[in-house]
């Protein structure tokens, strides 16, 4: 088990020491936020990386945004076991599939069966622009588990602006 001083502080703050390279993982978030995906869709495949590649920072971040757009608790309690869920549409179990299918390209390959069922379910447009989001998500959890990024600090920009509209 990890001490506290493991995990507690952050080993080096890589959006202050690379800037450019921040800036342009933000432009990819950026993207792949205008790309006209449900933004629950896009949530879900962020939390379910996450899981996969264990970055509690991430997971912590993209709970609190699902939420705050109302996603239900019990779909994200129970996303890590979606196959056996029934509260998932056969379009987000698509995404899911495929999401996990990249995420874990090294042992998966993305098999014909996965990619034909994800084209069953989105254009090929739809799914360049699923699996950039993916590669976003498993680039910010490769830095934010590398850096250790501390989790629980962040606000979700729906409550941030509605914490700021009541002090005005």
């Amino acid at each position: 088990m990890k001490s506290n001083d493991e995990t507690e502080f952050e080993r080096l703050n890589f959006k202050r020491l690379v800037p450019a390279a921040y800036r342009a993982m933000l432009a990819l978030e950026s993207y792949v936020h205008e790309t006209g995906l449900d933004s629950s869709l896009l949530e879900l495949v962020k939390m379910r990386a996450s899981q996969i590649n264990g970055c509690a920072y991430c997971l912590d971040m993209h709970s609190k945004d699902a939420r705050a757009a109302g996603e239900t608790e019990q779909r994200l309690y129970v996303l890590n076991a979606w196959r056996e869920a029934p509260f998932y549409s056969d379009r987000e179990r698509a995404a899911l599939a495929w999401t996990e299918s990249v995420t874990l390209v090294s042992e998966s390959h993305v098999p014909e069966d996965v990619y034909q069922q994800a084209r069953s379910h989105f254009s090929e447009e739809e799914l360049v622009n699923l699996t950039i989001a993916i590669v976003a998500i498993n680039g910010w959890n490769r830095l934010e588990v590398s850096f250790r990024g501390i989790p629980g600090r962040y606000i979700p920009r729906v409550l941030r602006s509605q914490e700021r509209d009541s002090h005005s």
